[in-house]
């Protein structure tokens, strides 16, 4: 690497960590340097300004890039992070109360660090802004549509790496035909999209619904929080804990979030072998549901940590969808399938529709999007831990 090589931060704060990856700016791109810092309060990015900068000097710094979940109803492109924009975003944040405050905080902690370093942020809802509207409508009372509340969709930059990957090594007609990307990790939601528009998502107005997670509930009947208001003297706070924090795979098995130990366990732990097979068989669904919004499915792609690496849970989403056309050959689908041959392609030969496993690089993402907002600028100003007030942005939370 050129000592004297100007690069972007991107940061992917997460709800429990923080990812993050030193990319080049001169193409074609590419990480340099990258890690993951378990939390995301201040310790968490004074331990990953300290690996940054044991790397390289905050001077070889030309820009920070982050990942916001929420762009609300009128953010749906990238953004220079401006006192404007983050007057914004701390009024949408009733719209994510979970993960805003750790976002916005973040933006505080550069700036505080490196206060001329430019900022931009890339929003988690924007790739789904261009679903039709009858699929961003939400079945309520229409004047809360003026308050912002309809279905947004999140994991949009994971869904934009995977579409960047696919328009780039598929056959034209392939890439603008019917897919269907399904982002399985602890958090967990699939997208369809046709001639390169999402059509549809699992996830609505939040992160918590849609299909199971790790530790959030995906979609039950709402009639349940009455319920336990009632019988339990629940209140909306525990009920919010509850749906985020303890359910999906931890709530079903009691035991583990995480799929690699349930898939251990479950050979002789009941509610592990439950859990496995709920969040297989809700997934299953949700590809019926969007192969029907599509009218049909032409690629079938698994990205995130289970899908990834869950062969077991592949071949039993798949089973069973034959009449989509969906098929694995299970030669293919192996644990490391996406770095395998044929651009980790998992299907038979025989099937209509092609099954694919694709890293999703949602650090790269961002870093894109940055380095095209800081081309508009005549230079690229480099970072500086001067404590100069005159030029930090006003970033109180």
């Amino acid at each position: 690497m050129n000592a004297a090589s100007p690069l972007i931060l991107s940061i992917n704060g997460g709800s429990s960590s923080v990812k993050f990856s030193l990319i080049t700016t001169s193409l074609p791109q590419q990480a340099e340097f990258s890690g993951t810092i378990e939390g995301n309060d201040d310790l968490a990015f004074l331990s990953l300004a300290e690996r940054v900068e044991g790397y390289c000097p905050p001077s070889q710094l030309a820009a920070v890039g982050h990942r916001i979940v929420h762009g609300g109803p009128d953010l749906h492109a990238p953004q220079q992070v401006t006192p404007a924009l983050l007057a914004t975003l701390r009024r949408i944040v009733p719209l994510a109360p979970l993960h805003m405050p750790a976002a916005l905080r973040l933006i505080e902690c550069v700036s505080g660090r490196y206060p001329l370093l430019p900022q931009t942020v890339c929003f988690d809802t924007a790739f789904h802004h261009a679903m039709p509207r009858e699929a961003k409508l939400m079945p309520i009372p229409y004047r809360y549509q003026d308050a912002g509340i309809r279905r947004y969709g999140f994991h949009g930059l994971s869904f934009e790496s995977l579409m960047g990957e696919i328009s780039a090594s598929e056959a034209p007609a392939l890439a603008g035909g019917r897919i269907i990307l399904a982002h399985l990790g602890n958090g967990a939601s699939l997208s369809a999209v046709h001639r390169h528009r999402p059509m549809e998502t699992s996830m609505g107005f939040t992160p918590a619904s849609g299909i199971p997670m790790g530790t959030r509930s995906g979609d039950i009947d709402p009639g349940l929080a009455w319920h336990l208001a009632r019988t339990e003297g629940m209140n909306a706070e525990q009920f919010e804990r509850m749906v985020t924090r303890e359910s999906g795979l931890l709530g079903l098995s009691g035991t583990s979030a995480d799929m690699r130990v349930l898939l251990e366990r479950e050979a002789t732990d009941t509610r592990a072998a439950d859990a496995v097979a709920h969040f297989c068989h809700r997934v299953r669904m949700c590809i019926g549901a969007l192969a029907a919004a599509l009218g049909g499915v032409d690629l079938l792609v698994f990205s995130g940590g289970i899908g990834e690496h869950a062969a077991p849970v592949r071949a039993r989403i798949c089973a069973g969808l034959e009449f989509l056309g969906i098929a694995l050959d299970a030669a293919r689908n192996v644990s490391n399938a996406s770095h395998a041959s044929n651009a980790g392609c998992i299907s038979a030969d025989t099937a209509h529709a092609r099954v694919r496993v694709i890293h999703t690089d949602e650090e790269m993402v961002i870093a894109r999007a940055t380095l095209g907002l800081l081309d508009t600028r005549p230079t690229l100003p480099r970072a500086t831990t001067d404590s100069s007030t005159s030029t930090r942005l006003d970033t109180t939370l």
